[in-house]
């Protein structure tokens, strides 16, 4: 996997851990040549936006080496202009994996095309109908998620771990688009981040805790910004059910959120 963006990254690389595969990674262009000439993989994903060398110069560099004329080399980019997919296939690549990546998916492609080397393809999405596995965890639905975070990668990442566990995610990048949505829909859990402009994520749970019909839902704070333990504590005093630092294993997050709801059944 070359891919400059780490929560991208983080997410290929557990979802392909989790079913059996061996995931190296690389952030950079040049280090993804390096990896891939010394490794020989099976397959090889490589973001197309990347700073100093692109997808299309590594994918360009990689075909002039005979030794990768039947590795297939799959684009994972977000399409954006008209054409976008005729270059990708007209530049080398297998195929590509739109972004956001979504779980459910994502397997699928990456073995799709690992089942059909020196091919060219694009999967189609995959519709299936009874729980799936993915690892030891059964697909099964879990309940309802309110995810408030100002940043939009950090909610892709949160819905790309949460939906295909069975997770409905609902979703604000504001306190206060968090509160409306939270009256309206009633979660079973808020999951917030701390430092948002105007109301932080302290603000929104105090608004949470005013409202009798919403204090009961468990409260957990995920966060790359925090400066001291005391901050954690502070937060755990003033009613927080945990507090979960960023970046986070999918499947530390999965825990969390679960022993959460358990533990609000209980009470």
């Amino acid at each position: 996997m070359i891919e400059d963006n780490q929560t991208n990254l983080q997410l290929m690389a557990y979802l392909l851990s989790a079913s059996g595969h061996k995931a190296l990674e690389a952030h950079d262009g040049g280090e993804g040549l390096v990896k891939a000439k010394n490794e020989r993989p099976d397959l090889i994903l490589l973001d197309i936006h990347m700073p100093q060398m692109d997808g299309y110069e590594v994918v360009r560099r990689l075909r002039e080496d005979c030794q990768f004329s039947k590795i297939p080399i799959v684009a994972v980019t977000a399409l954006a202009m008209v054409g976008d997919r005729e270059k990708i296939l007209g530049s080398g690549f297998d195929g590509y994996i739109a972004k956001p990546i979504e779980a459910e998916m994502f397997l699928s492609q990456v073995n799709s095309f690992l089942g059909a080397p020196g091919k060219r393809r694009v999967p189609a999405p995959i519709v299936t109908q009874q729980p799936r596995t993915i690892g030891e965890r059964r697909l099964t639905k879990h309940g309802l998620v309110l995810f408030v975070d100002n940043t939009q990668v950090n909610i892709d990442l949160v819905k790309s771990i949460l939906e295909p566990f069975g997770f409905d995610v609902v979703t604000a990048m504001s306190a206060k688009e968090g509160l409306d949505l939270a009256r309206r829909m009633k979660p079973d859990l808020i999951l917030s981040d701390v430092h948002m402009p105007h109301e932080d994520g302290y603000s929104f749970m105090r608004m949470i805790q005013a409202d009798a019909v919403l204090r009961r839902i468990p409260f957990v704070f995920l966060t790359a910004s925090v400066w001291s333990a005391r901050e954690k504590i502070q937060a755990l005093e003033q009613g927080a059910a945990k507090f979960l630092s960023r970046p986070i294993e999918p499947e530390d997050l999965l825990q969390e959120i679960e022993g959460c709801l358990r533990n609000a059944k209980g009470k």
